[in-house]
């Protein structure tokens, strides 16, 4: 069955997870700030709307995609924002991937206003969001989350409810945590094996089915191996999450040594001006003076 739902933020994610939406027959209405991005979603049969406010006045469910805490309040509680156009129980699915706690703070504004909270981050990034299969973590109530999946079962392939309001976004957290280290880890073996005169091409197929297999190794090794660059993510998003990580870590007196060398090694590649770039780009932390320089 079809659903009726707003997107706030049509960004490299939201626009995908919105595409997605749209294409599989749904009643999408949708606001970003950017009119291009919003054309890129009306020429997929979404309606343009002039706020949030508009869009969520015509909606069921409201999907918001930002990018940090202060841009998702303004968006649903600023002037023209969600809140003033939402009717009352109206759900919220915020697919950002902000602090747990900011999240907490938010779902309590948002039920003074009389509307529904679920957080439910996203893993898979958009080449997953086009074909249906995203990985998400929901934090919500039972009964909120289940609700969520009517809109979200059109995104996703696995979909797990992680307990209250914010328990998404400490699982997403973990998540990047763990993609990060990966991403990292692989791209270190990529060089040592080209360094050694091994062909890295053929390590992903050698080491199928294996220990150190991993969706990371299959998809990355190959692009870092030809330096494909192209952008599916961004090495800065992983630098906020990674900081997330830390802040939480520092609230619970974890160690995470490794954590903190992987953040450190994306903060210095977004200093010298990457963080625009996809994870592949991690590859230039690793070129000396002979190699080949970024172009």
């Amino acid at each position: 069955m079809s659903v009726n739902v707003a997107l706030i933020g049509a960004g490299a994610m939201g626009g995908a997870i919105g595409t997605r939406l749209a294409e599989t027959g749904n009643t999408l209405r949708v606001f970003d700030l950017d009119p291009e991005k919003v054309s890129a979603l009306v020429s997929k049969g979404a309606i343009s709307a002039a706020s949030a406010a508009e869009a969520a006045s015509a909606s069921d469910y409201v999907i918001t995609s930002l990018n940090a805490p202060h841009i998702v309040e303004k968006a649903v509680f600023g002037e023209n924002g969600v809140a003033d156009g939402a009717r009352a129980g109206t759900l919220i699915i915020d697919m950002s991937s902000i602090d747990p706690g900011a999240t907490k703070d938010l779902a309590a504004k948002a039920e003074v206003r009389g509307l529904r909270w679920v957080d439910s981050p996203l893993s898979g990034g958009a080449p997953k969001a086009l074909v249906g299969e995203l990985t998400l973590m929901a934090g919500g109530s039972e009964k909120d989350v289940a609700d969520a999946h009517n809109v979200l079962k059109f995104v996703s392939s696995n979909y797990t409810h992680m307990g209250p309001v914010g328990a998404g976004q400490t699982t997403k957290l973990i998540n990047q945590v763990l993609c990060g280290l990966g991403f990292l880890a692989v791209a270190e073996a990529t060089q040592l094996a080209l360094d050694a005169g091994v062909d890295a091409a053929k390590i992903p197929a050698a080491l199928k089915g294996g220990r150190a297999d991993s969706a990371i190794l299959q998809e990355y090794m190959p692009r870092f191996v030809s330096r494909d660059y192209r952008r599916t993510g961004r090495i800065d998003n992983m630098v906020k999450d990674l900081n997330g990580a830390q802040d939480l870590a520092r609230k619970t007196n974890t160690a995470m040594p490794l954590t903190a060398v992987c953040a450190e090694v994306h903060r210095m590649l977004t200093a010298a001006g990457l963080g625009g770039e996809d994870q592949a780009a991690l590859m230039e932390y690793f070129k000396g003076p002979d190699k080949e320089k970024f172009e």
